[in-house]
C-alpha cells in the first residue's frame, strides 16, 4: 500500500466548498459532527440524511436536532433554528437501507449511522450495518455517473466502523483490513433470512403451550383475554431473545465478540469491494465516551458503555467485577474521534487503496481496568450519589476474582431470588410481604443488570487487543499549527485523572444526581391517585371499588359464616366451622384456578336459607358489624368522589344482600343475586354468573357506553391481579393493599399503590349478633 495520506493545509481550506453527505446525524458521534462542521467549516456544505420518525419529518426532526445546547452560538448567528437549516443544511428524508437518491454535488460521504447496540437481533444488525452500508455505497456510486453510466467524478467515502472489528484476536491489530474468509453475501442472507425461522418456530404448538401454560400461571385469575395477551408479549419476547442469541452465536463462532463487531467487520468487507475505483477510508475508534473539550468538557447525548457500569458502581449495585485488573481499557473521548474523522475528510487516498485509521488510546495513553477502578472509586468517595441500593454502606471494593468466580456468584444469586420468590408467593398478603416482595425485585433488576454487564462487557473487559495507531498519528501530527487548538485528536493530550474524576464522571452523573434531587422534592409516589378538589370530569367520570380486601375487611368465606351461623345451635355452628375448615384447601385451590368457580362453591352452602331473614338479620344485627370493617381512608375517598359529582360504583363478588348498609356509598351496586325458590330460600345457585376478573372490565365499558361516561377521566380501585382488566380500563387506576402480582403489574405501568388499613372494634372470629 502507498504511504497514509497527510495533510497539506487548514482543514477550512481543504473542506471550502465540499458538500460532506452524512448519515447518523441524531446519533452522538454525528451530532457533534454536524455541529463541528457547522461552527469550524464555514464553507463546507453538509447534506444529512434523516428518516422520518412518525409524524416528524426528516427536516423536524434536523429543526429540533439544532435546537440543541451545542448549536446555540451558531444557531443564534443564523437567526433561529429553522433559518440555520434553511442556510446551511441541506436535508435527505430515508433511512438504511432504504437510501433516496443521494446529490449529484457530492464530494465526501460519511457513514455514521449504524446499530451500535452491542446485542441487537440478528437480521437487524445485518440489515443496518451490512445491506444498509451496500445501499449507500451504491447511491454515491450512481450520484457520481454521468449521463452515459460512467463515472464522471471520484468521491470520498468515509466509513466509521469500529476498532473491535478486529474481534477475538490478541495482541497487536495493524491499521489495514481484517484478515478472514467470510463470505458476507452469504452471511447477510443466512442473518435476514433467521427471523422468518424464528417466527415461524415461535407458533409452532410445542412452543405456543410452554408460553400459554406460563402466561395462566400469572394471570388465570384475571381471564382468558389477559392472558392470551400476556401469551403474545412472551412469544414476541421470545423471538428477540432468540433473534438475539443467533447473532451472538454465530458471531463467536466465527470469531467475534459479538454480532455487532461480527456485522461492522463484515461492513468494512463491503465497503472495500464496493470502493476499489473511489477514494475510501475506514475510521476504527475504539470505545467513545465524553468529550474531553468540545462543545464543551463532558458532553455526552445519552450513556455509551462504560456509563451504565460507572452508575451502577456509584449507587454500590456493582460488588465485583469480572474484568482483569491488567487489561486495557481502551476509551477515546468523542471531540478526538469527530476532529479525526473531519481531518480524514480532507484526505484523498488512492482509489483502491482503503486507508484505515485507529482512533484509540491504548497504544499511547493505555488506562487499565485497575486504574478506571481506581479513579471512579475516588471519584464516588468525593462525591457520593444521594440514592444507593444499600444506604449508609461503603463502597464496594474489588478484588477482581475473575470471571469464572463473577460468574458462579451470579448463579448462586440466581437460585437464592428464585427461592425467596417461592416463599413470598406462597405466604398471606400483608404490608411486611410486600415490602420483601419490593426489595426482592429491586434486588433481582440489580442482579439481571449485573449479568447484563456480564454477558456485553466480559469479552471487551478481557480482551489483549493493541489497535495500533501509526496513521492516526501521522495525521493528527500534519495538522497545519493554526489547527491544533481546535482539531487536535493525539490521544496522548489528557491525563486520566483528570479525565474520569474531574470531567466524564461529573458529566454522567449531574443528570442522576438531578433526578435524585427531584424525586426527592417531589416523592416518588405515582400520580393515578389524583387530588380530587381539582377534578373537573364531574358526572362524566365514575370511581368504582372492590369491596373485600379494597374498602371492607373480609372475605366471602367469612361473610357466609356470618349469614349461616347465628340460625345454628352451638353444636350445629361447630360442625358447620369444621366442614367449612376442611373445605378451605379446596376452595383455596379454586380461588387461584378461577375465581368464579371459587365464589360458586362458596355459595352452594347458603342452599335452604332464609333469604328475606337473611335481609332482616342485615339490616338489624349485622349492619355495624359490617360497617366496623371498612376502612375509613376508604370511606373519606368515596365521599371526596361523591363530592367531585362522581358516579360511586361498587363491584363485588359478594352477596348482594350483605351490601345493603353500603348503599348510601354508592349510586350503583352490583353485586353477587342468591337464586331463591318458590319459598324464598336460596338454592345454592347464583340467579346470573358473577362478574370476576374480565367481565368486570366488560360490564365497566358496557356501562361507560349506555351512560356516556369517559373511562380516561375515570377511577377504579382494587386489590387484586384478577382485577386487572377493570384497573387498564379506567385513566386512574389505584392498587390497595395488592397482592404481589397487583402490586408489581401498578409498578410496571407507574399506578399508585397506598394502604387503606382498618381497625375493627371486635374481633374477626366473634358472630355478630
Amino acid at each position: 500500500m502507498s504511504a497514509t495520506p497527510v495533510l497539506d493545509g487548514r482543514l477550512r481550506d481543504l473542506l471550502a466548498g465540499q458538500k460532506i453527505v452524512m448519515t447518523g446525524v441524531t446519533g452522538f458521534i454525528g451530532e457533534q459532527l454536524l455541529w463541528k462542521i457547522l461552527t469550524e467549516l464555514p464553507e463546507t456544505r453538509p447534506s444529512v440524511l434523516v428518516r422520518r420518525k412518525g409524524s416528524a419529518s426528516a427536516r423536524d426532526r434536523v429543526v429540533s436536532l439544532v435546537k440543541h445546547k451545542i448549536f446555540t452560538d451558531v444557531r443564534d448567528a443564523a437567526g433561529g433554528a429553522e433559518a440555520l437549516v434553511d442556510a446551511r443544511i441541506e436535508v435527505l428524508e430515508g433511512d438504511l437501507p432504504n437510501v433516496p437518491a443521494l446529490p449529484r454535488d457530492l464530494d465526501v460521504v460519511v457513514h455514521c449511522a449504524g446499530d451500535v447496540s452491542f446485542d441487537p437481533p440478528i437480521d437487524q444488525a445485518f440489515t443496518t450495518n451490512v445491506v444498509g452500508t451496500k445501499t449507500l455505497m451504491e447511491r454515491m456510486l450512481e450520484a457520481c455517473r454521468g449521463e452515459d453510466g460512467a463515472a464522471d467524478r471520484v468521491p470520498h467515502y468515509v466509513h466509521i466502523s469500529t476498532a473491535y472489528t478486529a474481534g477475538r484476536r490478541r495482541g497487536a491489530i495493524p491499521e489495514a483490513p481484517q484478515e478472514h474468509t467470510i463470505d458476507y453475501e452469504a452471511e447477510t442472507l443466512a442473518g435476514l433470512a433467521m427471523r422468518e425461522r424464528v417466527e415461524a418456530e415461535s407458533r409452532m404448538p410445542e412452543r405456543l403451550t410452554v408460553l400459554r401454560k406460563q402466561a395462566e400461571r400469572q394471570h388465570r385469575r384475571a381471564g382468558y383475554l389477559t392472558t392470551a395477551a400476556d401469551t403474545e408479549r412472551r412469544r414476541k419476547e421470545w423471538v428477540q431473545a432468540e433473534l438475539v442469541t443467533a447473532g451472538t452465536e454465530r458471531a463467536r463462532s466465527l470469531g467475534w465478540t459479538d454480532v455487532y463487531t461480527f456485522t461492522k467487520a463484515l461492513g468494512e468487507r463491503v465497503v472495500t469491494d464496493l470502493g476499489a475505483q473511489v477514494h475510501v477510508s475506514i475510521v476504527r475508534p475504539a470505545i467513545v465516551e465524553s468529550s474531553w473539550l468540545h462543545p464543551f468538557p463532558g458532553w455526552i447525548e445519552g450513556f455509551k458503555m462504560a456509563e451504565p457500569l460507572i452508575l451502577a458502581y456509584g449507587r454500590h449495585e456493582l460488588p465485583e467485577f469480572p474484568g482483569s485488573p491488567d487489561s486495557v481499557l481502551d476509551v477515546v473521548p468523542c471531540d478526538l474521534v469527530v476532529n479525526a474523522i473531519v481531518a480524514v475528510c480532507a484526505t484523498r487516498p488512492r482509489p483502491g487503496e482503503c486507508a484505515f485509521y485507529h482512533v484509540s488510546s491504548g497504544a499511547r495513553n493505555p488506562l487499565t481496568i485497575a486504574d478506571m477502578y481506581r479513579h471512579i472509586r475516588a471519584y464516588f468517595l468525593a462525591h457520593p450519589l444521594e440514592k444507593t441500593a444499600k444506604p449508609g454502606s461503603p463502597l464496594p471494593e474489588w478484588d477482581f476474582p475473575g470471571s469464572a468466580s463473577v460468574g458462579r456468584l451470579l448463579h448462586t444469586s440466581e437460585r437464592a431470588v428464585e427461592l425467596a420468590e417461592r416463599v413470598i408467593t406462597k405466604v398471606p398478603r400483608s404490608e411486611r410481604v410486600r415490602q420483601a416482595a419490593r426489595d426482592l425485585d429491586r434486588f433481582r433488576g440489580r442482579l439481571d443488570g449485573l449479568k447484563r454487564y456480564n454477558s456485553l462487557y466480559n469479552e471487551y473487559l478481557q480482551s489483549e487487543l493493541h489497535f495500533v495507531d501509526d496513521h492516526t498519528l501521522a495525521l493528527s501530527r500534519s495538522l497545519d499549527p493554526a489547527d491544533v487548538a481546535d482539531f487536535d485528536f493525539d490521544t496522548a493530550m489528557y491525563d486520566w485523572r483528570t479525565y474520569i474524576e474531574e470531567v466524564h464522571c461529573p458529566s454522567i452523573t449531574s443528570s442522576v444526581r438531578r433526578m435524585d434531587a427531584l424525586r426527592r422534592k417531589r416523592g416518588l409516589r405515582p400520580t393515578t391517585m389524583k387530588d380530587l378538589s381539582r377534578d373537573t370530569a364531574g358526572g362524566a367520570a365514575v370511581a368504582i371499588f372492590d369491596l373485600d380486601g379494597t374498602i371492607m375487611s373480609t372475605n366471602v368465606v367469612e361473610q357466609y359464616l356470618w349469614s349461616r351461623l347465628p340460625d345454628l345451635s352451638p353444636l350445629g355452628q361447630l360442625a358447620e366451622v369444621g366442614q367449612v375448615a376442611r373445605r378451605l384447601p379446596g376452595y383455596l385451590l379454586a380461588e387461584q384456578q378461577d375465581r368464579g368457580s371459587f365464589l360458586r362453591a362458596v355459595y352452594r352452602r347458603y342452599r335452604g336459607l332464609d333469604l328475606a331473614a337473611l335481609e332482616r338479620r342485615v339490616d338489624t344485627t349485622m349492619a355495624p358489624s359490617i360497617m366496623d370493617r371498612l376502612s375509613p381512608d376508604a370511606l373519606a375517598r368515596i365521599s371526596e368522589h361523591r363530592a367531585a359529582g362522581h358516579t360511586t360504583i361498587l363491584i363485588t363478588g359478594a352477596v348482594e344482600t350483605l351490601t345493603r348498609p353500603l348503599r348510601p356509598y354508592f349510586d350503583v351496586i352490583v353485586a353477587a343475586e342468591l337464586a331463591t325458590d318458590a319459598d324464598g330460600r336460596c338454592t345454592g345457585y347464583l340467579a346470573r354468573p358473577p362478574l370476576v376478573g374480565e367481565s368486570r372490565a366488560a360490564w365497566l365499558k358496557h356501562y361507560a357506553s349506555l351512560h356516556g361516561v369517559d373511562l380516561a377521566r375515570s377511577y377504579a380501585y382494587a386489590d387484586s391481579h384478577s382485577d386487572l382488566p377493570m384497573l387498564t380500563s379506567v385513566g386512574h387506576p389505584v392498587a390497595v393493599s395488592p397482592d404481589i402480582p397487583l402490586m408489581r403489574a401498578a409498578a410496571r405501568s407507574q399506578w399508585s399503590t397506598v394502604e387503606w388499613k382498618t381497625k375493627p372494634a371486635t374481633p374477626r372470629w366473634r358472630i355478630p349478633r
